[in-house]
């Protein structure tokens, strides 16, 4: 039993490192960053071992040994890209104060060249890094167009830029997230020129449409007033004959309205009390469908709660009765265990006990010639010592101070009592004699012979007399 009971704890033990393992290797990976794992990571589609996996926004086991991580961080990261002497399409020299946003891109095959190029580089490596790629690329993009398109068309100018751009960051594993050009400037004051220009031009139209307009609105105002005037007049005229006719309608148009109203009000109420009743009737009806549907529910719930606890109830006294037959199986096994043991020890103690008296007592009859009577006078003479010593310690606190013996005569035949006391004594040795036999014992000699034996070996010893002598056999 006690060694089940270790194997199981052992095994839970096990079991439970084992899992505290599982969950310690296994790693989950943030949203703001990517998880790159390396080392024996499988292989691609077409058999190419892959050198990293990157994992954005999930989780995964970690192999221990054969297998390592480390982390990317996705915050964007602004570049301040100041070019400047650069050659445009007409050989002009421009400055084009820039700023990039870029970040790490979570496109699948452009995080695996981050995780190729970028793993443990820090931050001011990668921005150093990007911003040589985004210098070349703005040069090459500025040597493709014309100022003015720079100037004016910047939509253009920045597409051509992001494009370039991106398509080149995305081989180490970055993405263009914000393109940012302030104001483009030359040496030759060429753009400056172009502004100038455009902005005479711009002040000029805006005189003219002033004065345009100017003009436009003083016509318009003269023609404006004479046709207020006529149209004033005519308006009057009409306005006092509309009103006419307007009151004449209105009037026509209340008693009209009195007697659709009236008319109305009727069909209304009698309307109101035909949908009053039917909704009442309604009403009686819905709430008739409800108490029943009610008491169909309730009667379920009260149904299913009288199940449910009843099916709970003889479920619990199920499991008790197993649980105390088990416990009962249980002890009545480990008390039959203990009792068999007990038992068994105590038989092979008895058993060793009887081993060593039978070999003890097998060596003293060896000793004593083979006689076992001679053994047995042996060892009665070894405990001989131990039972006076029982019998002094039987009588040794009793206090005798004085023994007076009244010695009346009235013995057989005028002796003393105390000698008949004596002569019983010596009749006492012959049944002690045959207590003794009974036994496999023998009374020394010197205690006296049985008084049959003593008859025997007399009778046996004396000389016929003539009668017996003569006497036929």
């Amino acid at each position: 039993m006690i060694e089940t009971i270790t194997l199981i704890s052992v095994i839970a033990v096990l079991v439970l490192f084992t899992f505290l393992f599982i969950i310690s290797r296994y790693r989950k990976c943030p949203s703001d960053k990517i998880m790159v794992i390396y080392g024996k990571v499988g292989s691609s589609r077409d058999g190419t071992a892959l050198s990293a996996k990157c994992i954005h926004g999930g989780a995964a086991f970690i192999w221990p040994i054969i297998q390592a991580y480390e982390y990317m961080d996705l915050t964007p990261m602004s570049i301040s890209v100041d070019l400047e002497n650069a050659l445009s399409r007409q050989n002009i020299r421009i400055n084009v104060p820039s700023r990039f946003t870029v970040g790490i891109s979570t496109e699948q095959g452009v995080m695996q060249n981050a995780a190729e190029r970028l793993l443990g580089l820090k931050l001011t490596e990668i921005q150093e890094l990007a911003k040589d790629i985004i210098f070349g690329q703005l040069r090459l993009v500025v040597a493709t167009m014309d100022i003015e398109e720079i100037n004016t068309d910047r939509d253009k100018f920045l597409e051509a830029v992001s494009r370039n751009v991106e398509s080149e960051l995305k081989k180490i594993g970055l993405r263009l997230i914000n393109v940012n050009v302030t104001d483009i400037t030359d040496e030759s004051g060429y753009i400056e020129a172009l502004g100038r220009e455009a902005a005479a031009k711009a002040i000029n139209d805006a005189k003219k449409s002033v004065a345009e307009k100017n003009r436009d609105g003083s016509i318009g105002e003269a023609n404006a007033s004479r046709d207020e005037r006529i149209q004033v007049a005519a308006a009057n005229s009409e306005a006092i004959k509309g009103e006419n006719e307007a009151q004449a309608e209105i009037a026509q148009s209340n008693a009209i309205l009195r007697e659709r109203q009236a008319e109305a009000l009727k069909r209304a109420t009698s309307a109101e009390r035909i949908q009053k009743a039917k909704a009442l009737e309604e009403a009686y009806a819905a709430e008739q469908k409800a108490e029943l549907a009610r008491a169909d529910r309730e009667k379920a719930t009260q149904e299913a709660d009288i199940l449910v606890k009843t099916e709970i109830e003889k479920r619990r006294i199920e499991l008790e009765a197993e649980a105390r037959a088990e416990e009962t199986r249980r002890l009545a096994k480990g008390e039959a265990d203990a009792i068999f043991m007990k038992m068994e020890a105590q038989a092979r103690g008895m058993q060793e006990l009887l081993t060593k008296q039978a070999q003890g007592f097998a060596q003293l009859v060896a000793a004593a010639g083979g006689n076992a009577v001679d053994a047995t006078r042996m060892m009665l003479a070894d405990k001989m010592e131990d039972l006076i010593s029982i019998q002094v310690e039987a009588v040794k606190n009793l206090k005798i101070d004085k023994v007076t013996v009244w010695d009346s005569m009235n013995g057989k035949d005028g002796t003393p009592a105390t000698a008949n006391f004596l002569s019983g004594l010596l009749k006492a040795i012959p049944p002690m004699n045959e207590m003794y036999k009974m036994a496999g014992l023998e009374l020394p000699e010197y205690l006296g012979k049985d008084i049959k034996e003593s008859a025997a070996v007399k009778s046996s010893s004396e000389p016929e007399t003539p009668a017996e002598a003569e006497k036929p056999e």
